[in-house]
């Protein structure tokens, strides 16, 4: 078994709610892939993909952008609904291929946020939430998001972090580097404040192997508290990466991701007019190339998870 604990989803409903709600033209403008990824927004499809990989399940989280970025807050507490009832619809009726889902928050209303994370986990049996590397150009570390942190360290569940925004100058905007670096610096501003004082036991889980960049500079950055940062493998194939993640982080807080079905070629061999699948092989195939041992990439795998997101497996 492998636990995808990373994989992008575009719940149906949602995505055509949010296309009619959407204030900007954001998510349209910027991100028309979306709409022709059929993996991404058709279950059929994606089902079809994943039977590709034997033994593969996946924990569903949805697509970016932020809601709080693309619409009102009222119009933010409806589509997170619609995103995480849909999602647990999946769950339920795939529970062969989809183990867990984690919630879409309303974080333009934070009262409304804790209300729709605390429904998720209880009522919908959710693994956690996800935010993002800031919250409306808001630091993670700000006062005003302590009661989600209360939340989580009291369910004993993670928050899973995706990186959103540019913090690079804007002759950079279009550099494949600024997400790395929104997610290395979302990470050392959680590990310097009083997040990780006040809760100890919260759990947070990086996308792309904590940036990549964090492991690198390991050695420079030396604040303790990055270590205790859970990483998923989404680095597009790279085991000298991974290693490299694996040599800061430790086998205990690197879980499978692959960043599914995002950023590859379309791929028409199942019919599909278009549709991506993603770097689930290369993902597996850069694990499975480290230099660990059986056990550890068991535990990268499938453990790591199963114990994280307290799967009943």
């Amino acid at each position: 078994m492998k636990i995808d604990i990373f994989s992008h989803i575009l719940p149906q409903k949602y995505g055509d709610t949010l296309r009619k709600r959407e204030k900007t033209g954001t998510l349209l403008s910027k991100l028309p892939g979306y709409w022709e990824n059929e993996a991404l927004n058709r279950i059929d499809t994606r089902l079809r993909v994943m039977d590709r990989y034997p033994g593969l399940m996946q924990v569903l989280t949805v697509v970016v952008a932020p809601l709080e970025t693309l619409v009102s807050p009222k119009d933010a507490i409806e589509l997170a609904k619609l995103a995480n009832d849909e999602m647990a619809e999946l769950v339920l009726k795939y529970p062969d291929k989809f183990v867990a889902a984690v919630a879409c928050l309303p974080l333009n209303d934070i009262d409304a946020a804790i209300k729709e994370a605390d429904r998720a986990i209880v009522q919908l049996n959710f693994a956690g939430v996800q935010i993002f590397t800031n919250i409306n150009e808001k630091p993670l570390n700000a006062p005003e998001f302590k009661p989600l942190y209360e939340l989580m360290a009291r369910h004993d569940l993670p928050l899973w972090i995706h990186p959103w925004g540019n913090a690079l100058p804007s002759h950079h905007i279009k550099s494949p580097y600024h997400w790395p670096y929104e997610t290395a610096s979302a990470m050392e501003c959680l590990a310097g404040s009083w997040v990780f004082e006040d809760y100890p036991n919260i759990k947070f889980i990086t996308h792309h192997c904590g940036g990549g960049l964090v492991p690198f500079f390991g050695q420079r950055v030396r604040i303790p508290n990055l270590r205790k940062f859970y990483n998923d493998t989404a680095l597009y194939g790279s085991t000298a990466a991974l290693m490299c993640g694996y040599d800061f982080f430790g086998a205990d807080h690197l879980l499978f991701g692959t960043d599914m079905p995002l950023c590859t070629a379309t791929d028409r061999s199942i019919g599909a007019m278009k549709y991506t699948q993603g770097y689930t092989l290369e993902t597996i195939e850069s694990i499975e190339g480290m230099n660990v041992s059986i056990i550890e990439k068991e535990k990268i795998f499938q453990q790591n998870a199963r114990r994280l997101l307290k799967l009943a497996l």
